[in-house]
């Protein structure tokens, strides 16, 4: 018995938690290549056509694409956030509002 205890415990992935770290750490990693992948895109553009405005079409493109990037990283946070909020282990809200069904503020009270 003891022996599938242990097995079942190393089979957990213990790269998981390494690889979700390494996600949360490369969203300002991301933001900044974005950026300098669309500066690259405009100076390019700026190189074929000798237009000094196609310029600022990859600088916006690359500000563009951070903004993306962390607005994904958001949307799977909160999504996330939601999750564990629905867990009776963290369903806090529910509490604080019964609760503030019995606060009494009168000076008897203090």
């Amino acid at each position: 018995m003891a022996d599938k205890e242990e097995n079942q415990e190393e089979k957990k992935p213990r790269i998981k938690p390494i690889i979700e770290a390494a996600d949360h750490l490369s969203l300002g990693i991301s933001m900044v290549v974005a950026v300098l992948m669309g500066v690259g895109i405009g100076w390019l553009l700026k190189r074929w056509s000798g237009e000094t405005w196609t310029f600022w079409i990859g600088v916006f493109i690359g500000v563009a694409a951070a903004i993306l990037n962390i607005y994904k990283a958001y949307s799977k946070q909160y999504k996330e956030f939601e999750e564990l909020s629905k867990q009776p282990r963290y369903a806090i809200k529910k509490k604080l509002d019964d609760d503030d069904d019995d606060e009494d503020y009168s000076a008897a009270k203090y």
